[in-house]
């Protein structure tokens, strides 16, 4: 699944268009092959690109090296579910592709969405290409896993009763939604109307606009999602969940006390702070004691607990038969043996954080 800019989808499409072709002679670009299909240096090198966190320290040779083996390793994972994928008849159809692409383009105007293209080198056509990639691992893991986890009711009754005390509220909670307009442009707001206050006077115009639909009827979550300002909260419906009564007394006292005085279900009128003018919304309350069992809340909460820690498990295990059953060759792993760790030579391009183990998602 978004407040995220479209950055990491661009730029792992670049990964995905990588060089592919049935495996014969190996030159000295081909870093892998798996099954018979080569993974070239280059592909490797636009992963590890998109991986980097600029702020970080440029890491050394050889923190560099282990990095790209990670990355490497990762796109042969991905190039096996994608081989399996296909033979089950799973790959991600057109309309699947344009769905998606719909939807990680959506926050932003075309002039927007054309520009980070170009910046990263990246084409339509490559981003399309490595969502297809990404829905057809989907496809295959949710057919193969996802669909196939049952959470029963005895599994939920026995971890309420082995974690009871995790349920016991230790103090009111609250949970809030909110609506953030400020009186600035800022380039990470990406609402679904691409709607940024640039003054004060926008901004309180814009608040009390906002106010007044939501005064006669219109939808909380859908306004905010369409013009929130928060980057954070915006594509969620500004929902910020669960706030203890402790980390209100921390805020501003303007905010707590708005939040303290609204009932469930109400909506706060316009609330100017430092960072903006605010619209709250009183989803839930929560006052202190033992969550029993019989709490809805509570089950769906254990399921999904489980369910993720099931999904989790069985994605791994998963991966690790399906690369049992595959032939791979690690070219780059054994020039790094042979060269004791010094070639190929690794672009220095800054630092990067390690790279999961499960196929890289194109999403906003």
């Amino acid at each position: 699944m978004a407040n995220k800019i479209v950055a990491a989808a661009l730029l792992l499409a670049a990964a995905g268009a990588g060089c592919k072709q049935n495996a014969g002679t190996v030159g000295p670009d081909v870093w892998a092959v798996v099954n018979g299909e080569q993974i070239h240096r280059v592909e490797a090198e636009k992963y590890y690109k998109s991986r980097l966190n600029p702020q970080a320290p440029t890491p050394s040779q050889e923190e560099a090296l282990s990095l790209t083996l990670n990355v490497l390793d990762e796109l042969i994972n991905n190039d096996i579910l994608i081989q399996r994928a296909k033979k089950l008849g799973l790959e991600a159809t057109d309309g699947e592709v344009e769905d998606k692409f719909t939807e990680v383009k959506s926050p932003y105007t075309e002039e927007e969405f054309q520009r980070q293209l170009k910046e990263r080198g990246v084409t339509t056509d490559d981003l399309k290409n490595d969502i297809r990639r990404q829905v057809t691992v989907e496809k295959l893991l949710n057919r193969e896993i996802s669909s196939k986890i049952s959470i029963s009711d005895q599994d939920i009754s026995d971890f309420y009763t082995q974690n009871r005390a995790q349920f016991n509220v230790a103090e009111p909670q609250y949970r809030i939604a909110q609506i953030l307009v400020t009186p600035h442009k800022d380039p990470q707001v990406h609402n679904r109307k691409n709607d940024d206050a640039t003054t004060d006077v926008e901004a309180r115009r814009k608040a009390a606009a906002l106010l007044q639909e939501l005064s006669t009827g219109a939808d909380f979550t859908q306004l905010a999602m369409d013009y929130s300002e928060d980057p954070a909260t915006a594509s969620s419906g500004g929902d910020l969940g669960f706030v203890p009564e402790s980390s209100l007394n921390q805020s501003d006292p303007a905010l707590k006390h708005a939040v303290i005085g609204l009932k469930v279900g109400e909506v706060s009128p316009v609330i100017q702070l430092r960072d903006g003018y605010h619209i709250l919304k009183l989803m839930a309350k929560e006052a202190p004691g033992q969550r029993e069992l019989s709490d809805v809340q509570v089950q769906q909460s254990i399921r999904d607990t489980l369910r993720n820690r099931k999904e989790q498990l069985l994605r791994a295990a998963y991966m690790a038969e399906a690369r049992n059953g595959a032939k791979v060759t690690n070219y780059l792993a054994e020039q790094v043996i042979e060269s004791n760790g010094k070639l190929p030579e690794i672009p220095k391009f800054g630092s990067v954080s390690l790279p999961s183990l499960n196929p890289p998602a194109a999403q906003p």
